[in-house]
Parts: C-alpha cells; structure tokens; sequence
C-alpha cells in the first residue's frame, strides 16, 4: 500500500449527476494502484480553505496519517482510467446532495492535490468462467463501465444497473455481446434498492457463472446469499462489494455498540486459515444477525 499527491489538472461535468476530475498523479509506482478494472484509490481531500491535502507518512512500512488532527476526510473512488505512461489518472464522481467527496469536486479548481492511498481492487474471474453477472448502481457505474470496455472480444455477459434517469445509461459502453438490464428511479439513496431482487430474478446461462456486484451494502447481501445458497456458487465465483449504505449515519451509531465483538467474527476466521473473502461473508452475516 502505498501514497501519491494527485494534481487536478482537469475537470468536466458529464452529467447532473456524474463530474470527471483528471488527475496528474506524482507517483504511480509508489502508489500501487493494480491493473484490474475495478480498481480504486482512496482520496484524502485538503481541509476547506486549502489547496492541498496533508501528506501521509510512512511508519514501519505503512502509509496512513498519524499526528494529525483531526484527520483528513477520504473516500473511496474507483480509477476510471490509467495512463501509466503518463502518469495521468481520471475519476469519475457520481454527487450526491451532501458528503465530503462530492462537496470538494463540484468546487474543486486546477491545481488542487488530494491524497491518494490504499489502492486495491475485486474483480477478478476465474479463467474457467463462461459467463458473467455485472451488477451496480450510480456508485459502482465508474468501475462498472471499465469492466465492460475491457472484457474480451465475445465476452458473455449480461449488465444489472440501477439509476436515477434513462439518461444516466448513455455512460455506459455499448457492446453487442453485453446485455443491459436497467432498473430506473429506485435505489442510489432515494429509496430501497430493486438491485437484490434483480439479481433473484435473473435466469442463469449455461456454464460457470462470476458475478460482480458493486451497489448498496444491504442490496449486496441479498445477492451474495442468492448466489451462494440457492446456486451453491463457490466464493471464487462471487465479489460483491456494499459500496456504502442507505442511511448510514444510523448504521454507524449502532456499529460503535456493538463493532468490536463482531469485529472478532472476522479476526477468528482468519485466525483460523479460511480466505479474506470467507471471513468478510461471516461478518457480514454477524451483522446481519445483529440488525446490521
């Protein structure tokens, strides 16, 4: 994990809802952003009056902000593009009415630095995949419409998404060999999300099956037990990712309670040698036995 400044050198709106900030990034190797479709950053973004965000320090091999408060706000963002070459990086961020992020890109100008950390990624099928299930909504549409521009040529695949307009689909490429299914006005905030019932709905191709689903945390659980429960997909088969969750504050409230002792659920099942991915589902499911 590593760190870079990110240098705004270009921005665009591509819709009401979508803005597109270009990014000159001052060192990419050290970043370590990998070369997966869905990969993403987190950006730490300058207090309000400044220009730049804080750097991050590096303490026994970890970059993080230590001695510092209060601590730069960040969020996670997926990378829209990668110019390696260049050094040039384009996000894509899907606004909101309220929330750090989405306040600093509708006023940020030319010249601003965020941080950028923790880069990582998800997507990742299995080479004996013969077909795949994209599922997201706004949020997930970034690293959505990369995955869809980089699959292979005959890819089979078909693409579950959920927003606010028909208007926001023209983001999205266009591929003969994708299939689009749409689910228009639900989710993203302004009520619950139709994507878990989608995924339900959905008739399942002939051969081994990936999903990939990049939504609302609580439309994502939905999915993944689907999935696992009801087609016995191994978790090889599966990354599903809760991007955030509807009404969140309130989640969180009740997390401070109760986050430590399900928290172990996690740690024991590492401890006890089963994969990142098994662990994560049975703390999910802790959560969820808990009204989370």
């Amino acid at each position: 994990m590593g760190f870079s400044f990110g240098r705004v050198v270009e921005k665009t709106d591509l819709n009401p809802r979508l803005i597109r900030i270009v990014f000159a990034v001052d060192d990419l190797v050290q970043l370590e952003v990998p070369d997966v479709a869905d990969a993403a950053v987190g950006l730490y973004f300058p207090a309000p009056g400044e220009r730049k965000a804080p750097a991050m320090e590096n303490r026994d091999g970890v970059w993080s902000y230590y001695d510092i408060e209060p601590m730069p706000e960040g969020r996670n963002y997926s990378v829209r593009n990668l110019n390696r070459s260049t050094g040039v990086m384009t996000i894509d961020f899907v606004v909101h009415d309220h929330g750090t992020a989405t306040l600093w890109a509708q006023r940020a100008e030319i010249g601003e630095e965020v941080a950028m950390s923790y880069a990582r990624s998800w997507y990742r099928p299995e080479p004996t995949t013969e077909w795949q299930l994209l599922v997201a909504d706004l949020a997930g549409l970034p690293a959505l419409a990369r995955i869809i521009e980089e699959l292979p040529a005959n890819a089979r695949a078909t693409a579950i998404v959920e927003v606010c307009e028909d208007g926001d689909l023209a983001y999205l490429p266009k591929r003969d060999d994708v299939e689009l299914i749409a689910k228009v006005g639900s989710g993203n905030g302004f009520g619950e999300s139709r994507l878990g019932d989608a995924v339900e709905e959905f008739v399942h191709t002939e051969g081994r099956g990936y999903c990939w689903f990049a939504a609302e945390a609580k439309a994502s659980r939905v999915a993944r037990k689907h999935l696992r429960k009801e087609y016995g997909w191994k978790a090889d088969q599966c990354d599903i990712i809760g991007y955030w969750r509807f009404d969140g504050e309130a989640w969180s409230r009740k997390f401070e309670e109760v986050g430590a002792e399900l928290f172990s659920v996690y740690s024991t099942a590492l401890a006890e040698g089963k994969s990142e991915k098994i662990a994560s589902e049975e703390f999910d499911d802790a959560l969820e036995r808990a009204g989370l």
